[in-house]
């Protein structure tokens, strides 16, 4: 049975989590150069634009396009896919697999950095391409990936294409630990982009055994609607610096690799000329920009009133 077939979320994530922590790689296929992404992609490139996939470390792959993120977890009993970009980006994302030598029907589980179309606008494809994955996301974002209309708390609410509907097989909750048979990744409620913005960290080891922690990153920046104001919306506001509060304790001493959904974001680029993504920009640096934009928002927001 090729693997992630006709297997359960429960079944397949019912390992222990000490297996699935600290096991070393197995599972690896052969990938470009990080080199190649680099000739290829610039900062800020254009959303669609095909990048060839990359090893990040170990079992863990960059296989979006040059412009959104993507990331799909290896596993021999089903592989976990992170974002699928938009519509056009998605078949993108599907081909960088396929060159990875895989199969994208082997994908298990697909989890969503936040509910905008340019992240999520192509799992309607993904789940075309592998129709037993099972889809997860936390509850506000679980809904727009149903209906594929906007949450009305969305600051960014009617200024984008609608989702065409996917089925969501769970809804996750904060801190929970999705685990494969080789990975742990945790669940991080950062709401504030979006009410059902999540960011995840895990585990990842080489097959030689050494280990590096990958955080994900949601984008977590306050960009809105022209009309619509962070300071009139204070539960909102409350949650978004929570959830900030909340990524930095969890990432604290437990990001050696920070990768977002929009790569430039992170510095992607300039970590990968380096030869070295440990290097530049941290969680807590990350983490520190966001309150620092997300505080000049509002004083932006007071100066108007």
């Amino acid at each position: 049975m090729p693997m992630g077939r006709a297997m359960s979320v429960r079944t397949l994530f019912a390992l222990p989590l000490l297996l699935a922590s600290c096991a070393p790689a197995t599972f690896a296929s052969e990938a470009p150069p990080a080199s190649s992404w680099t000739a290829q992609c610039e900062d800020w490139d254009d959303w669609d634009k095909s990048g060839p996939p990359f090893r990040i470390h170990g079992d863990t792959y960059y296989v979006g396009t040059c412009g959104i993120g993507a990331i799909l977890i290896t596993s021999e009993s089903g592989h976990v896919l992170i974002d699928s970009g938009t519509e056009p980006g998605a078949a993108v994302v599907l081909q960088n697999i396929r060159s990875l030598g895989l199969d994208p029907a082997d994908i298990a589980v697909v989890l969503s950095s936040h509910e905008h179309f340019d992240h999520v606008g192509g799992h309607a494809l993904v789940q075309r391409a592998a129709p037993d994955a099972q889809f997860l996301a936390l509850p506000v974002a679980a809904q727009v990936l149903r209906s594929g209309m906007d949450d009305p708390s969305d600051p960014q609410a009617g200024m984008h294409p609608g989702l065409e509907p996917v089925t969501v097989a769970r809804e996750l909750a904060d801190g929970e630990v999705v685990t494969s048979s080789r990975h742990s990744i945790t669940v991080i409620a950062t709401p504030g982009h979006t009410a059902g913005a999540t960011s995840f960290s895990w585990q990842s080891c080489d097959i030689a055994g050494n280990c590096r922690s990958i955080v994900y990153a949601d984008s977590m920046s306050p960009v809105s609607a022209d009309d619509y104001r962070f300071s009139d919306h204070p539960a909102y506001l409350a949650a978004y610096r929570a959830g900030v509060a909340r990524f930095s304790s969890a990432t604290e001493d437990d990001c050696d690799i920070l990768l977002t959904p929009h790569p430039s974001a992170s510095g992607l680029r300039d970590k990968l000329l380096a030869e070295d993504l440990t290097s530049g920009m941290n969680c807590r640096q990350y983490a520190a920009s966001i309150t620092e934009r997300l505080d000049q928002r509002l004083a932006e927001e007071a100066a108007t009133q």
